[in-house]
């Protein structure tokens, strides 16, 4: 609700921009002809990944994922980092967290296990992992088109180093905080009850054959609509009870509408001239750090989404494109606003039960966030 009021909010600046003359109504219609595609794309993969948890296909894939370790927890350590990541990498980070927290909170709990390392895992992956596939992150989607398309491989080969590195400096830290501090095995426990079988292998179908569809080239949302199409139907048919406008993320596609129609404002009475001082210029390593770093100074103090629109003007090069992303999307993880999947993730936790202080996170953040800023730019100048 908080977030929809704020997006509220921000849509009346917008229109009284338009209205007094700051936003000419051509720019405004530029912004809506960019925007359209991204915005579809989150509801139409949004609703897909809400289908599909509501059919058990992600508790059915922890369950599997628990037996499959043996009871051995370093082993389940590293099978939900990459049920964690692969999350992050197709379906977004706040799919990530909206979904999968509830999902390994509730396996560890099953298990006896203390369900806050995993929930650390599913939280700083979903932002650190964000940076592997245009689709990861909205921002993502954004640089994809400021680049000149949505080509997952010439992505992949811009930033796959990058977030290679943010991946694995979130792992390792994370381990060396949280493994140490858990029992060595655990118990079994019984499979997920699972109210409709077809329903659970559709949706697994489904899922699954989305995977690739989003990485051959066509523009997200269309692959993301056509699944979202055939798993409404299918519930329609099924379990038409499920069905419901709250699956739409209303509130985040307000905020998300809102944001870029006054960060249009913005840009029009010159923003710009404003961060390219504090960016700087040029494509050398230490002006690569510079824009990194201030992005991820400027999520953590706003947000990551107005922050990535508000310095895109100076990312002038597929480079500093690049340096802007690892600072947007890697580096808000020190404060609890900096990205809406935080804030999600600690809503679910919230609704399970698991407390978390937040000044643990801000700690842990304030380790991880840098080391990523200075290892991962450094491909970017290879």
């Amino acid at each position: 609700m908080t977030l929809a009021i704020i997006g509220g909010a921000l849509w009346i600046l917008g229109f009284i921009a338009l209205l007094v003359g700051i936003l000419p109504p051509d720019e405004a219609l530029g912004v809506a002809d960019r925007v359209w595609p991204i915005l579809l794309f989150v509801v139409a993969v949004t609703v897909v990944a809400e289908l599909a948890s509501k059919a058990g296909l992600f508790d059915v894939v922890a369950a599997r994922l628990a037996r499959l370790a043996r009871g051995r927890t370093v082993w389940l350590w590293v099978l939900v980092v990459a049920l964690a990541t692969v999350a992050t990498a197709f379906l977004s980070l706040d799919t990530t967290a909206v979904l999968l927290t509830p999902v390994v909170v509730a396996m560890a709990v099953a298990r006896k296990l203390d369900p806050l390392p995993f929930a650390f895992v599913t939280v700083v992956l979903a932002n650190t992992a964000s940076l592997v596939l245009p689709v990861s992150n909205l921002t993502n989607l954004l640089a994809s088109d400021a680049l000149g398309g949505h080509d997952p491989v010439a992505f992949v080969a811009l930033l796959g180093p990058s977030a290679l590195i943010a991946i694995a400096v979130s792992v390792v830290v994370l381990t060396a905080v949280f493994l140490r501090r858990l029992p060595k095995t655990f118990p079994g426990a019984p499979s997920p009850a699972v109210a409709d079988r077809v329903l659970l292998r559709i949706s697994g179908v489904v899922t699954v054959a989305l995977l690739p569809l989003l990485v051959i080239g066509l523009d997200p949302w269309m692959p993301a609509l056509a699944a979202a199409v055939v798993l409404v139907g299918v519930f329609a048919w099924r379990a038409p009870r499920a069905l419901s406008v709250r699956l739409v993320p209303w509130s985040l596609l307000v905020f998300a509408g809102g944001l870029f129609l006054a960060v249009g404002a913005l840009e029009a009475v010159g923003i710009g001239r404003v961060t390219s001082v504090l960016a700087g210029s040029g494509d050398d390593l230490v002006s690569l750090w510079q824009l990194a770093g201030v992005g991820a100074l400027a999520a953590n103090g706003i947000n990551n989404l107005p922050a990535y629109l508000a310095m895109e003007s100076v990312a002038d090069s597929p480079a500093r494109l690049a340096a802007l992303l690892i600072g947007v999307n890697a580096g808000p993880i020190v404060t609890p606003w900096a990205s809406l999947a935080t804030l999600l993730w600690h809503d679910r936790l919230v609704a399970a039960g698991v407390q978390v202080r937040w000044s643990r996170f801000i700690l842990i953040g304030v380790v991880i966030a840098p080391i990523i800023l200075i290892l991962a730019v450094l491909p970017l100048t290879a």
